[in-house]
């Protein structure tokens, strides 16, 4: 994992922003993706060297007033001035919002009875090991063949990065790795002792597919969208989903899948044995 996330973000973010988002000119030989330094600099009212600093993680304290700019020029949304805000805050590594606490494997009641609620709805709660807490009967269904489910204490990144069938279970296999590596380095990421001791884990056990991706993806994994799965009696499903965040005792996050087209509704309400049209298409 890079020890440089905010310059790491500021550099990614710089590079996904074009000329034309801003009003400028795109120019005939340009080499850098985005936005040049010299460009963001002016933008955000700072210096070409300050931002250099910035970037090469050689200042790490910037002034709420200079991130507040950067993320104006970098046309930053809601969640990414969090997370630029979280990592200025989280760059000295003695700190960790977390405490050493262990993850919360406790799951209140009152989450357990939403997630009957939520049949047939596949829903699961994991926590910020990504370890598979609870979850409905159709999810059980859904990812129970595939392997997901398998141990006494299952885990998502983990069955991700080492179980040769979640290759075959995710055919976009790469967005689903990149996803759960954004996952865990969210927040405090490594300094978390248990956070960084799964990577760790995972760095032995996968190697550059891991390792890669903890130094080049930012710790912003996405809430909702669309992803692809096969199941081995449906064949492919297209599943939107949407994650919920408990509040922050709970240290949890709920997931739920529902189908993308009629087909999946269908395949769905069949693993299900629920009638037709029990879960409808969004």
């Amino acid at each position: 994992m890079s020890d440089n996330e905010l310059g790491l973000f500021l550099r990614l973010r710089r590079e996904a922003v074009t000329p034309a988002e801003v009003g400028l000119p795109a120019g005939a030989r340009r080499r850098t993706p985005g936005l040049r330094r010299s460009e963001l600099a002016t933008l955000a009212g700072v210096s070409v060297e300050y931002l250099t600093r910035l970037e090469q993680g050689r200042d790490r304290r910037p002034s709420t007033q200079v991130l507040s700019a950067l993320a104006d020029a970098l046309r930053l949304t809601s969640g990414e001035r969090v997370h630029l805000h979280r990592l200025s805050k989280g760059a000295d590594a003695s700190f960790s919002c977390t405490g050493g606490t262990e993850p919360n494997r406790d799951v209140r009641p009152t989450v357990r009875a939403l997630l009957d609620r939520l049949e047939p709805a596949p829903a699961v709660l994991l926590n910020r090991l990504s370890e598979i807490l609870a979850y409905t009967d159709g999810y059980r269904r859904l990812v129970g063949p595939l392997g997901a489910l398998d141990g006494s204490r299952p885990n998502l990144a983990r069955y991700v990065f080492t179980d040769p069938r979640a290759r075959t279970a995710y055919p976009d296999w790469d967005r689903v790795a990149d996803e759960q590596v954004a996952i865990l380095k969210q927040g405090p990421g490594r300094t978390d002792v248990h956070v960084g001791a799964l990577m760790d884990e995972l760095i032995v056990s996968c190697g550059a597919e891991f390792v890669g991706r903890l130094e080049t993806l930012p710790g912003l994994p996405t809430s909702s969208g669309l992803m692809r799965l096969v199941h081995p009696e449906t064949g492919e499903l297209r599943l939107a989903y949407e994650t919920l965040d408990l509040p922050t005792d709970d240290d949890q996050r709920l997931v739920v899948h529902l189908p993308a087209d009629d087909a999946a509704a269908a395949a769905l309400d069949r693993l299900t044995g629920r009638r037709p049209g029990a879960l409808r298409a969004v």
